[in-house]
C-alpha cells in the first residue's frame, strides 16, 4: 500500500511511517511531495494521504496524525497509546503532556539536518521509535511487576524485564 504526505518530515510525519510499518502494513511505501501535490499524487498513485489539512489521517482538535492512525486501525496496545502521547506532545509543542517529548522533538530536528532526504530520515528514525516503544512497554511492565521487582537485585531486574519484553514481542 502507498502512503503520501508533505515533504520535509518532522515528528509526526516520521512517527506515522514507523507506526504504519510496525502495526498496519509492513510493506508500506511512502511518498513525500510538495504540500500542493499531496492530493494529486494520492489520486494518481492510489496512495493514502496523511498529515495534511482536512485528511482523515491528519490533525483533529488536539490530536495529531499518529493519533488518527491509532484510532482508525483500532490499535489498543497501552504502550503504543503512551507513545502516541509522546508523539502528540512533541509534534504540537505541548511538552507538558510527556517529558520525553522534548527529547523526541530535539532528536527529530537533528535527524532532518543529517540525512540526505525524507526517506533516509524515516529509515534512520525507525530505531528511535522502536526504542521509545520499548521504553513505553518497559514502563508498563515495571508498573505490573513492581512488587516482584522491588525484591530483585538491579541486574536481576534488568534480566527479568528484558525477558518479559522479548516474550511479549514474540506473542504479537
Amino acid at each position: 500500500m502507498k502512503w503520501v504526505t508533505r515533504e520535509h518530515v518532522h515528528v509526526d510525519r516520521v512517527a506515522c511511517p514507523w507506526l504504519i510499518r510496525r502495526f498496519v502494513d509492513s510493506d508500506a511505501e511512502f511518498l513525500f511531495v510538495p504540500p500542493e501535490q499531496v492530493e494529486i499524487i494520492a489520486d494518481k498513485e492510489g496512495a493514502t494521504p496523511y498529515d495534511i489539512p482536512n485528511a482523515e489521517l491528519g490533525h483533529h482538535n488536539n490530536e495529531c496524525s499518529f493519533d488518527a492512525i491509532v484510532k482508525k486501525y483500532r490499535l489498543n496496545d497501552e504502550a503504543l497509546l503512551d507513545l502516541a502521547t509522546i508523539v502528540r506532545a512533541a509534534d504540537t509543542d505541548c511538552f507538558e503532556l510527556a517529558p520525553e517529548s522534548i527529547g523526541l522533538e530535539a532528536v527529530s530536528s537533528g535527524a532532518t539536518m543529517i540525512t540526505k532526504d525524507d526517506h533516509e530520515t524515516i529509515e534512520k528514525s525507525m530505531y528511535i521509535y522502536d526504542s521509545l516503544y520499548a521504553y513505553c512497554r518497559l514502563r508498563r511492565l515495571k508498573e505490573v511487576h513492581r512488587a516482584k521487582l522491588d525484591q530483585m537485585s538491579r541486574s536481576d531486574r534488568r534480566s527479568f524485564l528484558r525477558r518479559e519484553l522479548l516474550k511479549k514481542s514474540k506473542d504479537k
